[in-house]
């Protein structure tokens, strides 16, 4: 319980993150023809365009990959008082969305793009905490 105390900011924030990430992969996972048909749309016109199929699946197995590791860093820190997963969980998390913010930027979704950086710096946050 004492764990669950120390750590509640960043227990939080993978909560967070999990939510997020999860419910994202699954999303792309229950309606993939929904989501690729509407992001050969968007990047129809950019160099990224003609991988979006590729690209859609990387996004997908890295927001589930995420949402399972954030599951385990809570696992780790309320049982054994350990961030190393959570900041593993978190660098990962920023490294995806690094790779939407840049796909939003070269598809000129500047508000998309601004979007993701507010979930960018919750996960900065979470990992500056961490270390």
């Amino acid at each position: 319980m004492e764990n669950i105390t120390i750590y509640m900011p960043v227990l939080l924030i993978l909560l967070f993150t999990l939510i997020t990430f999860l419910q994202s992969g699954l999303d792309k996972l229950t309606d993939w023809k929904g989501n690729v048909g509407w992001l050969k749309e968007h990047f129809g016109s950019t160099f990224l365009g003609g991988m979006v199929p590729l690209l859609v699946g990387t996004i997908l197995v890295l927001e589930v990959l995420v949402g399972i590791l954030a599951l385990a860093g809570i696992y780790s820190i309320v049982v054994h008082g350990e961030l190393q997963m959570a900041f593993w969980t978190l660098v990962l998390a920023a490294i995806t969305l690094l790779m939407l913010l840049f796909g939003q930027r070269v598809a000129k979704d500047y508000p998309g793009a601004f979007t993701i950086t507010g979930y960018f710096m919750v996960v900065i946050f979470g990992l500056y905490l961490i270390a």
